[in-house]
């Protein structure tokens, strides 16, 4: 019997996959459980549709990432902090102040955690820092470091 899996059976298959298994099999343990369903026509047109419906939206976040990219391409985050001789800051700048700073001033949320700041910034000046908006999209931020 084919059926369609709703969720993850171990060993057996995976949410989504469709599947030959034993009729016994199929009836007294995946349908009753309703851990799949028959896959019939109409659940197989329902599968296809949620999967198109799927990629539509992954297309979706791809796109807004790409703007969002360019957006960010275009702006500057002006931070202060207070700095001893040649330059070098007494703290450092940090992502999740960059994060903060982004919001309160440009009104764009990014998660710190998509700031991909290797080590703190330490001194003033101009800085460029990568941000992971997407596994395949990668945006800049230029940051300004003034003193305080």
């Amino acid at each position: 019997m084919k059926v369609i899996f709703k969720q993850d059976v171990k060993g057996k298959g995976k949410k989504d996959e469709v599947k030959d298994v034993s009729d016994g099999y199929a009836r007294n343990y995946l349908l009753k459980y309703n851990l799949a369903v028959e896959a019939n026509k109409a659940n197989l047109k329902a599968l296809e549709a949620k999967k198109n419906k799927e990629k539509q939206r992954e297309q979706e976040e791809l796109d807004q990432a790409k703007q969002l990219k360019e957006t960010l391409a275009n702006l500057e985050v002006k931070l202060t902090a207070k700095s001893g001789d040649k330059g070098r800051l007494f703290g450092s700048i940090t992502n999740k102040q960059i994060a903060e700073e982004l919001k309160k001033s440009h009104q764009i949320k990014i998660d710190k955690r998509k700031i991909e700041l290797d080590e703190p910034i330490r001194s003033l000046g101009y800085t460029n820092v990568p941000v992971k908006l997407h596994p395949e999209v990668t945006g800049t931020i230029r940051v300004h470091v003034e003193e305080a």
